[in-house]
């Protein structure tokens, strides 16, 4: 019989000691991460939860190679992650943008390449759904699409400034700097060019916006995630994971647009389920 595992990831905040003094502040990402689990419970998928300080580098990576372990061809593994999204320049040349994405945990970055090594662990016949309600920024015309955002929304929700989860540039150069030897380590490391084409297993990522787009915060969820949470019902909805992302879609506003993207094995029996089935 096939089993369910889940990793649910959820930053308010950064160490301000990794990040040269930022603290990355935002709201509802823990709240995601607890309904995200909620949703992984609902459906008999065992999870484990992370939220802000225990989400570190160590803890997060520990835990997806511990699932990897357990793992076997017909399982699922569900991982979400809410937070902000950064980026780190890509010295092993494989990236067309010349960035490298990342996930801001707690104590560090967490460099997109090395999260396609730890998924490249699950064998072939593994389905993984990855959630990802955060944003990347890099160039110069994405900081002005930004900004042209920020300044028609105006006032949001509590009638404050809508607050993004992005790493501002100032902060990622900074970070990188202060830590060079670290990220450096990572970054030109052979052994993880082209970590993607090394996954085996059937990855299905559905991401809270375009690479030049804003995924924002909110009071209780990420917009990405509430309205997820509102197309799910409570398990109501009926449908595979493409009509799933088109409804979530559909609620969304014009400049935050969900991603739909594979990794690995294409597997379409799995795109033709319904969400969260074992």
């Amino acid at each position: 019989m096939a089993k369910g595992r889940a990793l649910t990831l959820g930053l308010n905040a950064v160490d301000p000691r990794h990040y040269g003094g930022w603290t990355g502040e935002l709201n509802a990402c823990e709240a995601d991460a607890q309904d995200m689990a909620g949703i992984a419970q609902s459906k008999k998928i065992g999870v484990k939860t992370l939220l802000t300080k225990a989400a570190t580098r160590s803890k997060v990576m520990g835990e997806i190679a511990k699932v990897a372990k357990a793992l076997k061809a017909g399982d699922i593994f569900m991982l979400s992650y809410s937070g902000h999204g950064g980026q780190v320049p890509d010295i092993n040349d494989d990236e067309p943008d010349a960035q490298d994405e990342t996930w801001c945990l707690y104590d560090g970055e967490l460099v997109d390449d090395e999260l396609y090594a730890q998924l490249g662990k699950f064998a072939q016949g593994v389905r993984i759904l990855v959630f990802s309600d955060s944003c990347h920024s890099g160039t110069v015309v994405k900081m002005a699409y930004y900004q042209g955002i920020t300044a028609a929304r105006g006032a949001g929700l509590g009638s404050q400034l809508v607050r993004y989860r992005f790493m501002p540039p100032d902060v990622a150069l900074r970070t990188y700097r202060a830590n060079q030897s670290f990220y450096d380590k990572i970054l030109k490391n052979a052994k993880l060019k082209g970590s993607e084409q090394s996954v085996r297993a059937s990855v299905l990522l559905i991401s809270g916006c375009q690479d030049n787009q804003l995924s924002a915060d909110g009071d209780f969820n990420g917009l990405f995630t509430s309205q997820l949470l509102r197309v799910w019902k409570n398990g109501a909805f009926k449908g595979d994971y493409r009509k799933f992302h088109k409804e979530i879609i559909q609620r969304m506003p014009p400049d935050q647009t969900p991603n739909y993207f594979r990794v690995g094995q294409i597997d379409k029996k799995f795109e033709a389920q319904t969400p969260f089935t074992i």
